[in-house]
């Protein structure tokens, strides 16, 4: 049964609820992910940045033979249901869960996001993470390249829900620390990391060689 375009929850009826899960994607989920790092591109107002397709993205995120999940680039999708039913548990499957919603609810993208895993899911939103390393702790770590929410799903507790699947993870495969970065003008998003107990370090600054910058070392 496919969910509803609209849900009105905190009725005569009581609070609806979704179920949420967060699984390994597959190559099937690519052409969601890169509509999804498009309208990131667009929030973050740098979509003159933008030029992944498809193509690029099956190449890099899916290498044959496949690579150990959080061990190199690990994409996550976030998906969920209105089933009555907790979706089935799957190799896939990083963690599930039910999120309430108290307010009338829409997703104007509904078709769009349709999850090819069928079932009446819908894919909101995703997570890109891959290991880096610290030398003050000699440990890896993981760094989060990406975490996003679509419009429609966000402020019910799935962009937290996501994160705390990625810190648990890391923590118990003995990571050091979780990092990612965030826009200074993103002052929602940076209150809500402080929430998750994280610490941002306004005093550094990230640096990048990227596009003619980079390319011009080919020849030196």
């Amino acid at each position: 049964m496919s969910p509803p375009s609209s849900t009105t929850a905190g009725g005569g009826g009581g609070a609806a609820t979704v179920w949420a899960e967060l699984r390994h994607a597959e190559p099937s989920d690519v052409p969601f992910l890169r509509r999804m790092i498009h309208q990131m591109a667009e929030f973050e107002r740098l979509t003159h940045l933008f030029s992944t397709t498809d193509e690029s993205l099956l190449s890099t995120l899916f290498p044959s033979p496949p690579l150990p999940h959080f061990h190199s680039f690990t994409p996550l999708i976030l998906e969920t249901s209105f089933s009555t039913s907790p979706p089935p548990s799957s190799p896939q499957t990083l963690t599930v869960t039910q999120i309430p919603l108290t307010s009338s609810f829409s997703d104007p993208d509904q078709s769009t996001f349709s999850s090819p895993c069928g079932d009446g899911k819908v894919i909101c939103g995703f997570v890109i993470c891959f290991p880096n390393y610290s030398t003050f702790l000699a440990k890896p770590g993981l760094y989060i390249e990406d975490i996003f929410v679509r419009e429609a799903w966000r402020r019910k507790g799935l962009g937290k829900f996501m994160l705390s699947a990625v810190a648990k993870k890391a923590a118990e495969i003995g990571m050091g620390r979780v990092e990612w970065c965030v826009l200074d003008w993103n002052v929602n998003a940076i209150e809500f990391y402080k929430s998750m107990g994280a610490e941002v370090f306004d005093e550094w600054r990230i640096c990048r060689l990227a596009g003619p910058s980079l390319e011009k070392y080919k020849n030196e």
